[in-house]
């Protein structure tokens, strides 16, 4: 018993010592630099540079102010639509690869993984060269005769859209794929053979079967959606800004630094309620799986 024992505390010392060092990295570059822009939030910035140890609540009052608020709702607006258009793009495409031959299954994931061993800059220049007045796009529509002059869509909410989309797609593709995979279809033939549509089965269960991964698949698009802001440099110029873009210019050129760590803070008090409320729904559907 005393062997026993003593072979579990060991085996718990053991544990703990090959997980301190991920302790200490948690701590040093997780927690401690969020622990300092909470900090730095509640500080005042000094006339010439820097920062004043002097509380206030000023840097969040300051974004009640229209312009930010407006800012806080292109950015909202702007992730809700690449989150909704890559859920139907995202969940197609995920559901088609499932369902295809293993041979097939792989070359498609492949394809899907291939955009990530290339910088996203680079990618995103390449959109650039399409979008551009007399790019690609305008000389292969104005070649077949659909447009008669430059559409010249470069630094557009369009394009921007289309980069968001584009940059975010292949997680919520690999989200699906995911889920879809896992499923057991033994269910689905069960709700067929019981009389269920094609549609009915589908909603009834496929869909809520892969709810978790269709919900992984969003937090993963929604919340870096917000804060991409280089996607709208690159392609919005400066037509398309985002809260990410002020926070950039508030450290960068106005040397803001208490404004622009209110400002991420709320930004990360957004993307923690969405994560928030995805754990819930999760839990629940668990739950009603269980039943």
């Amino acid at each position: 018993m005393n062997n026993s024992m003593t072979t579990a505390k060991r085996r718990n010392r053991a544990l703990a010592l090959c997980a301190a060092p991920l302790y200490v990295f948690t701590l040093l570059f997780v927690l401690g630099p969020l622990i300092y822009m909470v900090i730095l939030s509640f500080l005042t910035r000094a006339e010439v540079w820097g920062v004043v140890n002097e509380f206030t609540f000023k840097n969040y009052a300051d974004l009640l102010q229209p312009v930010y608020l407006k800012t806080f709702g292109e950015s909202l607006k702007l992730a809700l639509l690449t989150t909704a258009i890559d859920m139907v793009l995202g969940y197609a495409f995920g559901y088609f690869m499932a369902r295809r031959p293993p041979e097939k299954r792989r070359l498609l994931l492949l394809l899907v993984m291939v955009p990530f061993w290339t910088s996203s800059l680079m990618r995103l220049y390449g959109w650039v060269i399409i979008f551009r007045a007399n790019g690609t796009l305008d000389t292969v529509l104005m070649g077949l005769h659909i447009t008669k002059e430059p559409l010249k869509l470069l630094y557009t909410y369009p394009a921007v859209v289309v980069g968001m989309i584009y940059a975010l797609l292949p997680f919520m593709i690999l989200s699906v794929y995911t889920s879809v995979e896992k499923m057991d279809w033994s269910l689905v033939e069960a709700a067929r053979d019981l009389g269920a549509s094609p549609a009915k089965a589908f909603l009834t269960v496929t869909l809520k079967l892969t709810l978790p991964g269709l919900l992984t698949g969003v937090i993963l698009t929604f919340i870096p959606s917000i804060g991409l802001f280089f996607v709208a440099d690159i392609l919005g110029g400066n037509k398309v800004v985002l809260v990410g873009n002020v926070i950039q210019e508030q450290l960068m050129k106005v040397h803001n630094w208490p404004f622009a760590a209110a400002m991420a803070v709320v930004l990360m008090a957004m993307t923690s309620l969405m994560i928030f409320l995805y754990r819930k729904i999760t839990h629940v559907s668990e739950l009603e799986g269980m039943v």
